[in-house]
């Protein structure tokens, strides 16, 4: 699993410009399967995306088709972990830890 936190990197007015096409992204991640949360920090300088389900260079390349990071408006921290421990709603993502 995978924290992606994006942090703004130009004045927010760039991101709310482009902020269509990145709901556009998200939701076609979250088609795919691949995202299971995201929303905006407190305070407003960036955001958290959840993601599951593909490698660090899946991850990678997905970060990288963001209209935000194309258009150089945020920059992204990606953490993986193994979600070992989860809500019930969130059992299909459980992960053990590798041997």
């Amino acid at each position: 699993m995978f924290v992606l936190e994006l942090t703004y990197t130009a004045p927010v007015e760039r991101a709310d410009a482009l902020l269509d096409a990145h709901v556009a992204w998200l939701d076609a991640q979250y088609a795919a399967g691949v995202f299971i949360a995201s929303g905006r920090k407190n305070p407003r300088d960036g955001g958290i995306i959840l993601a599951a389900g593909v490698d660090r260079a899946a991850i990678e390349k997905i970060v990288a088709a963001d209209p935000f990071t194309v258009e150089g408006v945020c920059a992204y921290r990606v953490t993986e972990f193994y979600a070992t421990k989860t809500a019930d709603a969130l059992a299909p993502y459980r992960e053990q830890l590798p041997a």
